[in-house]
This record gives structure tokens, C-alpha cells and sequence, in this order.
């Protein structure tokens, strides 16, 4: 049988200045990432590239969303989830668009810019 008093020595996951730090610093990577992709995908013509920019920039989107609202009520972090939600919903719209687009006007990607952005990715 547990005790009510046992549940208050267990701390918040959120309120743990590891788990912060781990968050900061997936932000700061996703961020960079996002930079050096965005900047390679519109300099090759790759829609790809800037689709996987986009990835990286709604994955920092959300580790700062979550950042801020850490140790807020539930209905702060429910609302934070749907945001997050619409967010990634609008991102793949406009990649969906982007793609239809370029399918339509033709072209190709620079392959030495992709090949060097996978080749240093990996």
C-alpha cells in the first residue's frame, strides 16, 4: 500500500536541470542544422534539403515551446501541444506545396550541394 507522502519525494521530470540542459542543447543543434540546410538547400535548388530544414525547424520550434512552458498547468501544456501540432501540419503544407511547384516548373537540384550536405551529415 503506498503512502501519500511517498508521491512528494518523487521530482518532476521537467523541474530536473539535466533534463532542461538536454533540451537546450537539442535545440541549439536543431537550430544550427536548420541554418547550414536551409542555407545549402536554396543554394543547390533542392527541395529536399529545405524540406529537411524545415524538419530540424520545427523540431527547435518545439523544444523551445516545450522549454517554455515547463512546469506550467496542463491546460498551458495541452494548448502547447496543439500549437506544436499546427506548426509541423503547416511546415508539411508548404513543403507539399513547394515540391508540387518545382515538379511543375521542372529543374533539378545541384547534385554536388546535396552530395556534400550528405556527405557531412553522416
Amino acid at each position: 500500500m503506498a503512502c501519500s507522502s511517498c508521491a512528494s519525494t518523487k521530482t518532476d521530470p521537467a523541474n530536473d536541470p539535466r533534463w532542461r540542459r538536454a533540451l537546450w542543447i537539442a535545440l541549439a543543434i536543431n537550430g544550427g542544422m536548420f541554418a547550414a540546410e536551409i542555407i545549402a538547400g536554396i543554394a543547390g535548388g533542392s527541395k529536399a534539403l529545405q524540406a529537411d530544414a524545415l524538419d530540424f525547424l520545427g523540431d527547435a520550434a518545439n523544444y523551445a515551446i516545450s522549454l517554455s512552458v515547463t512546469g506550467m498547468a496542463l491546460t498551458w501544456r495541452a494548448r502547447a501541444a496543439l500549437l506544436k501540432g499546427a506548426t509541423l501540419a503547416i511546415l508539411g503544407l508548404y513543403v507539399l506545396a513547394a515540391t508540387a511547384s518545382a515538379a511543375v516548373a521542372g529543374g533539378a537540384p545541384h547534385a554536388p550541394v546535396m552530395g556534400a550536405v550528405g556527405s557531412w551529415r553522416f
